[in-house]
């Protein structure tokens, strides 16, 4: 029976982790392996970077954080979450764990345009996924948001704190409704919908339907996400609407032990917000959990 089981390595996963193993818990880490902080080509306001951070490295150095206190990590992508007597069963696949808690930092997945050139130009700083983290870098260039009409009138009209050339590139023939009225009194460009996104090696494209084609410095796509709330679902939790976890003041779900952190929940998907859910989440586990007095020499993590 292991104390907590965290599903996720990514930034609030791998922080939670590093709490239990602090608190002399023993832990183990379950990650598929496809975080979204990967795509990071380099944060600018992640605590403690001034220079900037890729996603690649924060991950890289919250894995050795992690590992400096015996964290055990194994590659697995969970498909079912199970109460069991007074503990958790976590599966995948032909693979079964016990837990007294679990704690569940999955996150989402970006639904990002097709073609094989969007992980070069996300590399590039040609596509961004999170006008929050990276605007500030696209200051007063050319920027595209890319998505249905009624919902990149919203996100145009936010970056247009950032730029004057701001153009909706809506997939579809919508109008924006409200928010893309004020969008374009806001002075955001709105183009024909139903174009074509492209890339050229080092800057997108937008060809409309009957209209030339515009190069972008930067284009935001906004398609949507996938979760895997579904699990949390399915064990007993409660979702919004929306289709994020609801939990409780402690990042607790509806379902005793259950715990859900990070861009799974609702809130602002930023990575500081999910590492104080994580100190949270893992601290509130931890005092919940029976009381074990230390032994003298007792290893890490025991």
């Amino acid at each position: 029976m292991i104390d907590v089981i965290v599903i996720g390595g990514g930034p609030a996963g791998l922080t939670a982790a590093t709490y239990l193993l602090r608190f002399h818990r023993s832990c183990l880490v379950l990650d598929a392996g496809d975080s979204r902080a990967r795509w990071i080509p380099e944060s600018n306001n992640c605590p403690g970077f001034p220079q900037g951070v890729s996603g690649e490295e924060l991950l890289r150095r919250m894995r050795a954080q992690a590992g400096s206190f015996g964290a055990r990590i194994e590659r697995a992508c969970v498909e079912r979450i199970e109460p069991h007597g007074e503990g958790l069963v976590v599966a995948a696949g032909d693979r079964q764990w016990r837990a007294r808690r679990v704690i569940l930092a999955t996150g989402l997945s970006d639904r990002l345009p097709e073609g094989d050139w969007v992980e070069e130009a996300v590399a590039c700083g040609a596509l961004r996924l999170c006008a929050i983290c990276d605007a500030f870098e696209a200051s007063d260039q050319r920027i595209g948001v890319y998505g249905p009409a009624a919902v990149v009138g919203a996100h145009a009209q936010f970056l247009r704190a950032y730029s004057d050339t701001v153009f909706a590139l809506p997939c579809d023939d919508g109008d924006g409704g409200q928010a893309g009225h004020d969008a374009r009194e806001a002075g955001v460009h709105w183009c024909d919908g139903g174009g074509t996104l492209g890339f050229d090696g080092g800057k997108c494209t937008y060809t409309p339907p009957d209209g030339e084609t515009l190069v972008l410095d930067t284009v935001y796509p906004y398609l949507g996400s996938d979760t895997t709330a579904g699990i949390a679902a399915a064990a007993g939790a409660r979702l919004t609407e929306e289709g994020e976890i609801i939990v409780d003041a402690d990042q607790q779900t509806r379902l005793p032990g259950l715990y859900a952190i990070g861009d799974i929940v609702s809130g602002l998907n930023q990575i500081s917000v999910a590492v104080g859910q994580a100190a949270i989440a893992a601290t509130h586990a931890h005092n919940a959990l029976p009381f074990v007095a230390r032994r003298a020499g007792a290893g890490a993590g025991a």
